[in-house]
């Protein structure tokens, strides 16, 4: 069992950098972008009050198809648009692994909310990555009234399509790539 475990790991580990955004063809990161702009759209339509955090934002990243999947091992993977005083700056990738009790597949949107210049410019330096721990707030209509900036942040997940038995951001890596 333990062999197969280190098995899976590696394969996972392999399939997530595979998968690199930088070095893509235009028509891709055009994709990625209206994507994106479609994502930001959604998720306001969802909660009409998240306009405001979009427009008050430092400046924010937003993953319009992460998709994640696990059995006892899993992952998660996308690529996003980075934002600053809502302009597009760059484009990222999110990666995550994780072992511990999951089953299944998901795919969904996730927004990050920066604060400030000092967390945005962690994440531009690729030094940005989510504890264990952490969570995100699942879209839904008013969700985003009573939440508050977390260490510079705040993020919101919405649901796109299939069933997972877990739902944390812990442990998510990013890379960030300026245009």
């Amino acid at each position: 069992m333990r062999n197969l475990n280190r098995i899976l790991v590696t394969i996972l580990v392999c399939a997530l950098n595979t998968a690199p955004i930088f070095g893509q063809t235009t028509a891709k990161k055009n994709k990625i972008i209206a994507d994106s702009q479609t994502a930001k759209t959604e998720f306001i339509e969802s909660d009409p009050l998240m306009k405001a955090l979009f427009d008050k934002a430092y400046g924010y990243v937003i993953f319009p198809n992460v998709g994640k999947g696990g059995f006892g091992i899993g992952g998660a993977a996308g690529n996003g648009v980075v934002y600053e005083h809502n302009k597009r700056i760059g484009m990222a990738k999110l990666s995550q692994v994780s072992i511990g009790f999951q089953a299944g597949g998901q795919a969904y949107r996730e927004v990050i909310f920066f604060e400030s210049k000092n967390e945005i410019d962690r994440f531009k330096e690729s030094r940005f990555e989510f504890s264990a721990q952490a969570s995100a707030v699942a879209v839904t209509e008013g969700a985003s009234a009573n939440v508050k900036y977390t260490n510079g942040v705040m993020v919101f997940t919405m649901q796109k399509g299939g069933l997972m038995y877990e739902a944390s951001i812990g442990g998510q890596k990013f890379t960030f790539n300026k245009l």
